[in-house]
């Protein structure tokens, strides 16, 4: 499928900073709108 989510460093960051992540499709138009706007979309990642 050749996903491609997030680097390892940026990885690290966001759980060493207690920081959520969200993973979705960054080519479906309106999605980085929806993400701001709080929409529930892709994947949620917490810790």
């Amino acid at each position: 499928k050749q996903l491609r989510v997030m680097d390892m460093t940026a990885i690290s960051l966001a759980m060493d900073n207690h920081l959520p992540v969200v993973v979705f499709n960054l080519k479906e138009k309106g999605n980085i709108k929806r993400v701001g706007c709080g929409e529930a979309i892709g994947t949620y990642i917490h810790n």
